[in-house]
C-alpha cells in the first residue's frame, strides 16, 4: 500500500512539474512571438521617415497627409501593450494608405525608383508583420487554452500564468473590404 501511494505521489509530482514547465515554455513562446512583431514594427517605423522624406518635395500641397503619417508613426512608436499597439498601428496603416493613394496623383513619384523601393520594402514588411501577428495570436491562444484547461488550471497560479491579450483589429476602417471594380464597362464616348 505504501509503495502504491509513493508511486501515485511520484506520478502526481511529475505531472505538476510537466504542467508547470509546459506553461512556462508557452509563456516564453508568447513573449518571443511578441518580440518578433516588435522587430517588424521597428523596421516599419524606420522606413516611414525615409518614405516621407522621399515624397516631401513632390507633395508640397499635401502637408496634412505627411503630418498625419508622421503623427501616426509617433503614436505607434510610443504605444505599449497589445491593444494600444494594435490601435496605433491601425491608424498608421490608414495614414500610409492615404499617402500611397495621394502619391498616385504625382507622376514623378510613381516613377521614382527610391519611392518605389520604399513602397516595396514597406509592403514586404507589412506581410512580415501580418505573419508575426498570426504566430503571436496562435501561440497566445494555445497558452491561454492550456492554462484554462482542467487540471492544468491548478498549476497555472504556480507558474504565474495570466491570459495573454490577442492582437485584434480595433479600427472599423481596417475591417472594411476594399471595393475593386474590374469590369470593362466604360461609358460610351
Amino acid at each position: 500500500m505504501t509503495i502504491a501511494f509513493l508511486v501515485l505521489l511520484a506520478v502526481v509530482a511529475l505531472w505538476i512539474v510537466s504542467a508547470y514547465n509546459g506553461l512556462i515554455a508557452l509563456k516564453n513562446q508568447v513573449a518571443n512571438a511578441w518580440k518578433q512583431i516588435d522587430v517588424q514594427l521597428k523596421r516599419r517605423h524606420d522606413l516611414i521617415p525615409n518614405l516621407v522624406n522621399a515624397v516631401k518635395g513632390q507633395m508640397d500641397f499635401e502637408k496634412s497627409t505627411l503630418e498625419a503619417v508622421i503623427s501616426a508613426r509617433a503614436r505607434a512608436v510610443g504605444a505599449t501593450g497589445v491593444a494600444a499597439t494594435a490601435k496605433a498601428e491601425g491608424e498608421l496603416t490608414q495614414a500610409l494608405g492615404r499617402l500611397f493613394a495621394l502619391a498616385e496623383n504625382y507622376p514623378d513619384l510613381k516613377s521614382s525608383a527610391n519611392v518605389l523601393q520604399l513602397q516595396e520594402e514597406l509592403s514586404s514588411t507589412e506581410n512580415k508583420i501580418g505573419f508575426a501577428r498570426q504566430l503571436y495570436n496562435d501561440v497566445a491562444t494555445q497558452y491561454n487554452t492550456r492554462q484554462a484547461q482542467f487540471p492544468t488550471n491548478f498549476v497555472a497560479g504556480l507558474a504565474k500564468a495570466t491570459p495573454s491579450e490577442l492582437w485584434e483589429i480595433t479600427d472599423a476602417g481596417e475591417r472594411q473590404v476594399p471595393t475593386v471594380d474590374l469590369s470593362l464597362n466604360r461609358p460610351a464616348s
